[in-house]
């Protein structure tokens, strides 16, 4: 059973953001070790018109197919007041049970799952709202750095002025110390693909096509460095998804929210303009949940993103 809390959490547990909170799901997310693309997986979740968490393992190759896919969890949200979500921390005890976490935009205020879900996708557990004032935001997600222990975790928000906001995310999970930077109104959608100790850095396309990284210190004030990866035909895509593959670099998914359609790319160690994308095609299946974001790996041992 969901409860929708309507207190403020002051120092909520921003699992999607420290790793380590759940067992990893190893039926579902594969951590490849080849250096080729091929045979890598994304995690692709969604939110469904019904308020479900749902899935799709997406296989890159030759066809790219969908090894999996199915309903993690039923009526998490009311039905169709989801617009936005970060990634989502999935885990499982080993045996029966998943752990599920992240935050989600509702209308206009920012809510945090927290439940556990059996295979019969029943949920216990809870959805509280944070806070208000998200209505303008138009992308959120999470990014941390650890090795043995975690060593930092941030926070990030995109407006639809184009206005990027980063918050430090203290060890009892507060968001704290907001700042921002302007200049980011002609972006579409925006991906991670590195989280460092000193550094996070974005993928990103613009609704005129170009494909950048935004590379983003961790130091204040807040100065983001962009590059441009590609200059045109990457504008179809709403939603961009991707997962570490191996030492190769990053599994993309792109989205087309108009058709339906998803298009699977492996894109190697960014470096701008130099740096190698290599097409895996459509794949074998369609997209048509209101809303979509990673299934981020619970496992404690699992490694931050490198792909730039």
């Amino acid at each position: 059973m969901i409860k929708i809390l309507g207190a403020t959490t002051a120092a909520m547990l921003i699992a999607g953001l420290i790793p380590g909170t759940a067992v990893a799901r190893q039926s579902a997310v594969a951590t490849p070790s080849t250096a080729s693309a091929g045979g890598c997986m994304v995690l692709a979740g969604s939110v469904t018109a019904a308020g479900d968490h749902a899935y799709k393992t997406v296989v890159a190759g030759t066809p790219s197919r969908v090894l999996a896919s199915g309903t993690l969890g039923r009526g998490v949200y009311p039905a169709g007041a989801a617009r936005i979500s970060q990634s989502m921390t999935w885990g499982d005890d080993g045996i029966s049970l998943s752990f599920v976490s992240g935050d989600t935009v509702l209308g206009d205020a920012l809510y945090r799952a927290q439940y556990t879900t059996g295979d019969d996708g029943v949920v216990d557990g809870t959805v509280t709202r944070v806070g208000g004032g998200w209505g303008n935001f138009v992308a959120i997600e999470g990014a941390s750095y650890w090795d043995s222990v975690v060593r930092r975790g941030n926070a990030y928000g995109l407006t639809s002025d184009g206005t990027l906001y980063r918050w430090t995310v203290d060890s009892k999970g507060v968001w704290r110390n907001k700042v921002s930077a302007p200049g980011f109104a002609a972006v579409k959608a925006m991906t991670l693909i590195s989280s460092t100790l000193t550094y996070d850095t974005f993928l990103a396309n613009t609704r005129g096509g170009a494909l950048y990284t935004i590379h983003i210190p961790t130091g204040a004030p807040m100065k983001p460095v962009v590059k441009q990866i590609r200059s045109s035909t990457w504008q179809g895509f709403e939603t961009l998804i991707s997962q570490q593959c191996g030492n190769y670099g990053t599994l993309l998914l792109g989205i087309d929210r108009d058709t339906h359609l998803g298009y699977l790319y492996a894109v190697g160690h960014a470096t701008g303009p130099t740096t190698v994308i290599q097409s895996f095609g459509k794949v074998s299946t369609t997209f048509a949940d209101p809303v979509y974001f990673h299934w981020d790996d619970g496992n404690a041992t699992a490694k931050p993103p490198f792909g730039e």
